[in-house]
């Protein structure tokens, strides 16, 4: 069989960014964490947009070398003055609270309750968020300005939550292609009120998942929403037979900023993902940053970890820890602009296009070059600006069509892009100059 052709965005794309910034400002105010309502009501708004099958794993479920742990539930925390008044109120951001605190009310000086506050110095009038999943602890985030003006006194501290056995939940969404071998698109949901960590990864992917959805493909796409790394490990632990279908993945996260890009490589270090993504970034985006493997990060360490060392890259914007907004109240909405999160959509879009249409041609007519004036494929007129490189892409084609070069190797060392390379191979293709010994 012959697969479509280049299915890279050719419509109005325009309002790509308006419509992923929109998605990410509904699930903005949600209060997320590893587990909880905040999970479910994410997954429920995305849902309206695709469709999505959420999963739930109970409380205490071993998931190789962890458990599932109690589900939290957060209602409400404050710290109250001496006067009664709401001097950190979660009702105002979400990331007052320690994320996971156990529940408490208790009365006490400020130089006790000092030690349950967590602050940035050095960025003063930012929130930071703290997380504690594993070791019960309770706490407050504020901005250290706030709370260098607080008198000293007796102060009342309330923590209205619960840990009680309950679920993790992740969601995921299968798009069926012509073949059962998957494309893996990931992005956790885990953090709370934090725009580009992660509302723009989970935004962009749905959109990427609606698109995908309308479209007929090679491969079949999985995209998966699941808390940051016990809900990669409970996916993995579920999927395990099945895991081997992967041949492409990427985890998406900060993608909304005007940094970078930056692509970290899978652990394989040379995968098909980290060929496309290293071949675009060359090519349309001079000034990204390419990083090796490190197996610290987001989820693309437990999909790499060596029991599976799955071709799994990871897709960001500005690198996560490297920017001052990162993991602070300072990474809201008005830090990702419409305009990066259309260039980060089409950056994934076209790694797509590569794996959809990369393959190994073989050329029918190998001795000499074939007459290509004669099949129409040479213009015999000047003034196409692009002319020379279409037909140096259908020399290139031929000459290196042995079968053991696939596109992207051919693009890469005709040093043209791969977009260029596979529409003259399609040319070549209808005029049987060349073949795929796989398809034909």
């Amino acid at each position: 069989m012959r697969y479509l052709p280049t299915f890279t965005e050719t419509r109005d794309t325009s309002h790509i960014g308006e419509e992923i910034h929109a998605l990410a400002s509904e699930i903005y105010p949600l209060c997320r964490s590893i587990t909880g309502s905040g999970v479910r009501t994410t997954l429920a708004s995305l849902s309206r947009h695709i469709d999505l099958n959420v999963r739930a794993v109970p409380t205490g479920t071993q998931v190789f070398d962890w458990q599932v742990p109690k589900e939290w539930t957060i209602r409400d925390a404050f710290i109250k003055n001496s006067a009664g008044e709401r001097v950190v109120d979660f009702r105002r951001s979400n990331l007052h609270v320690l994320n996971y605190s156990m529940p408490v009310h208790v009365q006490l000086p400020l130089s006790e309750l000092k030690q349950h506050i967590f602050t940035l110095p050095d960025q003063p009038d930012l929130i930071p968020y703290r997380t504690s999943y594993y070791q019960e602890r309770w706490g407050f985030c504020m901005a250290h300005r706030d709370l260098e003006a607080l008198p000293d006194g007796i102060y009342e501290a309330v923590i209205d939550s619960s840990l009680e056995d309950g679920h993790l939940n992740y969601g995921e969404f299968l798009h069926a292609g012509a073949s059962p071998k998957e494309f893996l698109l990931s992005a956790h949901i885990c953090h709370p009120s934090l725009a580009n960590d992660n509302c723009s990864g989970l935004a962009l992917l749905t959109t990427v998942a609606k698109r995908l959805s309308s479209l007929k493909t090679r491969y079949s796409y999985r995209v998966l929403f699941a808390p940051g790394t016990i809900g990669a490990i409970a996916w993995l632990s579920s999927h395990e037979a099945d895991v081997g279908r992967i041949e492409h993945g990427l985890v998406v996260s900060c993608v909304g900023d005007g940094g970078g890009p930056t692509y970290k490589r899978s652990r394989q270090g040379n995968a098909m993902i980290d060929r496309a993504m290293g071949h675009l970034l060359k090519h349309d985006w001079p000034a990204a940053t390419i990083v090796d493997f490190s197996p610290y990060g987001y989820d693309e360490r437990q999909f790499c970890s060596p029991g599976f060392n799955l071709p799994v890259g990871l897709l960001q914007r500005s690198q996560f820890g490297t920017f001052p907004e990162y993991h602070t109240s300072a990474d809201n909405l008005d830090f990702i602009r419409p305009e990066h999160l259309a260039s980060s959509y089409a950056l994934v879009m076209k790694a797509i296009d590569i794996v959809e249409n990369n393959r190994r041609p073989v050329n029918l007519l190998p001795k000499c070059e074939p007459q290509l004036g004669r099949r129409g494929l040479f213009s015999t007129f000047g003034g196409d600006p692009d002319g020379p490189a279409k037909s140096m892409a259908l020399l290139w084609v031929l000459n290196l069509a042995d079968g053991d070069n696939d596109l992207l190797g051919i693009a890469e060392r005709a040093g043209m892009p791969f977009g260029i390379i596979a529409q003259a191979a399609a040319r070549l293709h209808e005029k049987e100059l060349i073949t795929y010994p796989d398809e034909d």
